[in-house]
């Protein structure tokens, strides 16, 4: 019994002390990913229902992935300009019309076209959502709102892709209009449930907030070196989805192979993100960093030596591991040297690291596996998780105290809900 209360009382001091706000947008969050079922069925969509190429739907997943890196930076900017509410519903709106348009679509032209507009409107509301999140929840407690957020994706997901299965088998259509609808729901969510966070500024406030541009940002030498270690831990967690099947595939397992080990990553995500995080919480971001950096390259490497589905799936534990802790801590770090004023620019900055991974990391794995074999893409995961390790290690020897956020920059007091201090 003793365990039990244990564990009551650890849900309830991880779930406390968090704004309604933040639930509001944690739901919208929950509710995207659980109808997020064209992104898992889309390669299959055009193979097998409308008879496309592999070629053809790798051309429309590239572009799907550049539209994702253009909107990174111009979601960004509409955050700062018009703000996280309107950039959100504009993305959201967009994402539903667009998914459903690209259900009806026939024309091989029109899907990619269409493709890269699915891209952008659903990445255009990550920068919104950070910059929303680090708004309205005090900085000692956004690692686990962060944490909370990333643990409501991956639950959505592993929901999603094993619905997307039942539901392709039915109907191709009847996934894109799904989430068209609850894409939708999330757009009345955030319409009705939450005001606009956007940091009341001060004259002093607005001036500095005009003088923010990208080019400040790029010359932002520690947080650009931030996303180019931010680039290279998502380029090698995002082998896990592209080199790991095809190395396993040319080794001789099956897709029910890979699809049995990689589920680890999903299940250990959804079983421990809340009590990993709760143990990282209040502890140093720079030796967090530099230690899932190791356990990624590492935990990727060890797969050079994998032999047995269960071998694979203990070095998914290992690299998963590694997300639990990077994921929260990595989005901490990114807020904590972002000027609020600046916030949009600076997450579409980061998310843009990891939608150009999501270009790359294909391409390079096929690239290497087919020259060299696919040792020596687990061998280079290692040494891109030690030169993040190392990079992590130099950058936040540098990182200065936190600094408290002035009291003129707080949200407003909008319907009813509370207005939360960011200091």
């Amino acid at each position: 019994m003793s365990s039990v209360v244990r564990a009551r009382r650890a849900v309830r001091e991880t779930v406390s002390g968090l704004p309604p706000a933040f639930w509001w947008l944690w739901t919208s969050t929950l509710v995207n990913r659980l109808g997020a079922f064209v992104a898992t069925f889309m390669a299959l969509y055009l193979t097998l229902d409308r008879g496309y190429s592999a070629t053809y739907a790798g051309l429309v997943a590239a572009l799907h992935g550049l539209g994702g890196v253009i909107s990174s930076l111009v979601a960004g900017v509409m955050t700062d300009r018009l703000g996280r509410r309107p950039t959100l519903l504009v993305a959201q709106v967009s994402t539903a019309v667009s998914v459903a348009a690209l259900g009806f679509v026939r024309d091989p032209v029109a899907i990619a076209a269409v493709a890269f507009l699915v891209g952008m409107a659903s990445n255009a509301s990550r920068p919104a959502v950070q910059a929303m999140m680090a708004d309205i929840v005090r900085p000692e407690d956004r690692i686990r709102a962060f944490s909370l957020n990333y643990w409501a994706i991956n639950l959505g997901f592993a929901v999603s892709s094993m619905a997307a299965g039942f539901i392709a088998e039915y109907s191709y259509l009847a996934g894109f209009l799904i989430e068209a609808l609850m894409t939708l729901v999330c757009a009345v969510v955030v319409f009705v449930k939450l005001p606009e966070s956007k940091p009341v500024r001060s004259a002093e406030a607005a001036a500095r907030e005009e003088s923010v541009g990208l080019g400040t940002v790029l010359r932002d030498g520690r947080f650009m070196g931030v996303v180019g270690l931010s680039f290279l831990v998502a380029l090698i967690f995002q082998q896990g989805f592209v080199g790991l099947p095809v190395a396993m595939g040319q080794a001789g397992f099956t897709p029910a192979d890979y699809g049995m080990a990689v589920a680890v990553n999903g299940v250990l995500i959804v079983a421990l993100q809340i009590p990993v995080t709760r143990f990282i919480e209040h502890r140093d971001p720079g030796r967090l960093l530099v230690i899932s950096s190791l356990l990624a390259g590492y935990g990727f490497g060890l797969t050079a030596f994998a032999g047995s589905v269960g071998v694979f799936a203990l070095t998914v534990c290992v690299w998963t591991l590694a997300e639990i802790v990077n994921a929260p801590t990595q989005t901490g770090l990114v807020v904590r040297l972002s000027p609020v004023h600046g916030r949009g620019r600076y997450q579409g900055m980061y998310t843009m690291s990891w939608a150009v991974a999501a270009l790359v990391a294909p391409l390079m794995s096929g690239f290497v596996i087919d020259r060299f074999g696919a040792e020596w893409l687990w061998g280079m995961c290692a040494v891109v998780g030690t030169v993040a390790g190392l990079g992590y290690g130099l950058l936040m020897r540098r990182l200065p105290a936190e600094e408290k956020e002035a009291v003129v920059d707080r949200p407003e007091t909008v319907r009813g809900t509370p207005e939360v201090s960011a200091s």
